[in-house]
């Protein structure tokens, strides 16, 4: 048998999990990103930065979801999958990320309401 055989072929990829943990690393760079915009360049503001900083929420949740699918896919190949630290520490940087968007999404929604109700 030269070929291999399902039951002794090479470890099968979770691409869910590495998925996870790339979108929680993007969510907590994104604010580094926009924050360091804003003091280099003239025309960003603090205000568009955490404006920008919100989207860690988003990259926050998608995280978040691709560590439970990653977690499935695990359960579901009895382990052989792998990829369950990577899901782990996705899953940590997801909520870390979120929580910092949700934090942006506070501060400029009371900043909006400091500016309209003078």
């Amino acid at each position: 048998m030269d070929a291999l055989t399902r039951s002794n072929s090479a470890r099968a990829r979770n691409d869910a999990a590495r998925g996870s943990l790339v979108c929680a690393l993007l969510g907590l760079a994104l604010p580094v990103a926009a924050f360091a915009a804003a003091r280099q360049l003239a025309r960003f503001t603090l205000v568009e930065a955490t404006a920008a900083t919100c989207g860690s929420a988003l990259l926050g949740l998608l995280a978040l979801w691709l560590a439970r699918r990653a977690r499935r896919n695990q359960a579901r190949t009895l382990g052989r999958a792998g990829g369950r630290g990577t899901a782990r520490m996705g899953r940590l940087l997801g909520v870390l990320a979120l929580c910092i968007g949700c934090a942006a999404g506070v501060a400029l929604a009371v900043y909006g309401l400091l500016r309209y109700f003078p």
